[in-house]
């Protein structure tokens, strides 16, 4: 029993030899240039804005786009087996996904309304 996951461990050591190798001979041999442009935070390529104390807070419109892909992601989740599924579940898996894309349609109009997919 024990040797039918033996090529998935050496593949798997295989892998991570192959990736600590290559950090490793990147280390070595990359160049090491160091100046202030690359000891700061990668903010593509504006200036970086300092924060107040607290880290600043962040605005509600990021945490509703947040929620927002969090249930389109929902939806997907759920469509993908019901796609798979679609021929043994007949009249009744209509129906469900039916009322279940309404709902969502009604969280979409409702945010739309509300003017929440607009950027400022």
């Amino acid at each position: 029993m024990g040797n039918v996951y033996l090529p998935i461990l050496i593949l798997g050591l295989l892998a991570f030899a192959f990736a600590a190798f290559s950090v490793g001979v990147a280390s070595i041999t990359g160049p090491k240039r160091y100046n202030r442009a690359k000891m700061d935070a990668y903010e593509c390529g504006i200036e970086p804005t300092p924060q107040p104390i607290g880290r600043g807070k962040f605005p509600v419109k990021y945490y509703l786009t947040a929620m927002l892909f969090i249930i389109f992601d929902i939806e997907i989740v759920f469509l993908y087996p019901w796609a798979v599924a679609f021929d043994q579940l007949a009249a009744f898996g209509l129906i469900e996904m039916l009322l279940f894309i309404a709902t969502l349609l009604v969280v979409y109009a409702y945010v739309w309304r509300r003017r929440g997919l607009e950027w400022d």
